[in-house]
C-alpha cells in the first residue's frame, strides 16, 4: 500500500497504516483471491465477529495463508494419526485371538475376575473424588460462614446507621453461605459410596480366591490386552488434539475469509459513494481521472467535467 496518492494529492500513507480503497488494482486482487478461496475450501464459514473494524488486506492474506498451511500439514497429521490407529487396534485384536486360542477357556472363566478389579478401582477413584470435594465444600462454607460473621459485626457497629458497603457484604457473605451448603452431601450419600468401594474390593478379594488358577493361567493375555489398551488411548487422544487442531485453524481461516469479504465489500461502498458525490456536483464543475481511479492520474492531463 506504499505510495498510493490520495484523491487530494500528494501522500496519504502514514507509518504502519493502510490506506484502503484508493486504487483499483488492490480491489481488483482482494476480489480475486476472495473467490479463489471460497472455492478452495466447502466447509461453512461460520458467523464470526471480525478482529477489528479496520484491516488491512496483506495482513488478512497472511492469516488466511498461514490458516491454509496450518490445515493441510495438521490434516495430513490427523490422517497419519488414523491410520496408526486403526493398524494398532487391528494388530492388538489378531494378537488377542490368537493368545486366546492358546490358553483356552481359562480366560473366559477368570473374566468375572478382571471385571470385578475394574469395578472396584472405579469405586475407588469415586471415593477419592467425592472426598475431595466434600473437604473442598467444607472449606468453602467454612468460609462463607466467616464472612458471614464479618459483615454482621461491621453492620451491627453502629445501629443508628446502616452502612450500604456492609449491608452489600452482609447479603453476598448470606447468599453465599447458602450456595455452599447446597454442595455439601449428605452423610448418608458419603457412607453410600464408601460402602460400594468396601464391597467391590470384597468381591475382588473373593473372587481371587475362589479363581486362583485360571486368574494365573490367563495373566498373559490380560497383561497383553492391558498394554494394548493403553496404547490405544494414547493414540486416541492424540486423534483427539489433532482434530481440535483442525478445527481451530478452519476458523482462524473463516476469519480471515470474511474480513477479506469485509474490505472488499467496504472498498465498493466507498468508491461508489465517491462516484455519487461526483456526479450530484454542480453545472460545470470538473474533477480529475485521479477522484475516479482511486487517486492514479493515469492521463496526466486535465480531467474532463462530470
Amino acid at each position: 500500500c506504499a505510495g498510493i496518492s490520495s484523491p487530494a494529492g500528494g501522500h496519504a500513507r502514514s507509518e504502519g497504516s493502510c490506506v484502503l480503497c484508493v486504487k483499483p488494482e488492490i480491489d481488483l486482487c482482494v476480489a480475486i483471491l476472495v473467490r479463489l478461496s471460497i472455492y478452495s475450501f466447502s466447509y461453512s464459514v461460520p458467523s464470526l465477529k471480525p478482529r477489528s473494524p479496520i484491516f488491512c488486506p496483506q495482513e488478512e492474506l497472511e492469516h488466511l495463508n498461514q490458516a491454509n498451511e496450518e490445515i493441510n500439514r495438521v490434516e495430513l497429521q490427523l490422517d497419519e494419526a488414523r491410520t496408526t490407529y486403526r493398524r494398532i487396534l487391528s494388530e492388538s485384536a489378531r494378537k488377542l485371538n490368537t493368545q486366546g486360542s492358546q490358553l483356552g477357556n481359562c480366560i473366559e472363566k477368570a473374566r468375572p475376575y478382571y471385571e470385578a478389579r475394574r469395578l472396584a478401582r472405579e469405586a475407588q477413584q469415586e471415593t477419592q473424588k467425592a472426598a475431595l470435594r466434600y473437604e473442598r465444600a467444607v472449606s468453602m462454607h467454612n468460609a462463607a460462614r466467616e464472612m458471614v460473621f464479618v459483615a454482621e459485626q461491621g453492620v451491627m457497629a453502629d445501629k443508628n446507621r446502616l452502612d450500604p458497603t456492609w449491608q452489600e457484604m452482609l447479603n453476598h457473605a448470606t447468599s453465599k453461605v447458602k450456595q455452599e451448603e447446597a454442595c455439601l452431601w449428605p452423610e448418608s450419600r458419603h457412607q453410600r459410596v464408601t460402602q460400594l468401594c468396601q464391597q467391590a474390593e470384597a468381591k475382588v478379594q473373593s473372587l481371587q480366591k475362589s479363581l486362583k488358577r485360571v486368574i494365573l493361567k490367563s495373566k498373559p493375555y490380560f497383561e497383553l490386552k492391558a498394554q494394548f489398551n493403553q496404547i490405544l488411548e494414547e493414540h486416541k487422544a492424540r486423534v483427539t488434539s489433532l482434530e481440535q487442531q483442525v478445527a481451530q485453524a478452519k476458523m482462524r481461516y473463516s476469519v480471515a475469509l470474511r474480513n477479506l469479504e469485509q474490505i472488499s465489500e467496504q472498498i465498493h461502498a466507498r468508491r461508489l459513494q465517491r462516484l455519487v458525490g461526483r456526479r450530484a456536483s454542480p453545472v460545470g464543475a470538473e474533477c480529475s481521472p485521479a477522484l475516479l481511479y482511486g487517486g492514479m492520474n493515469w492521463g496526466g492531463g486535465r480531467g474532463r467535467g462530470c
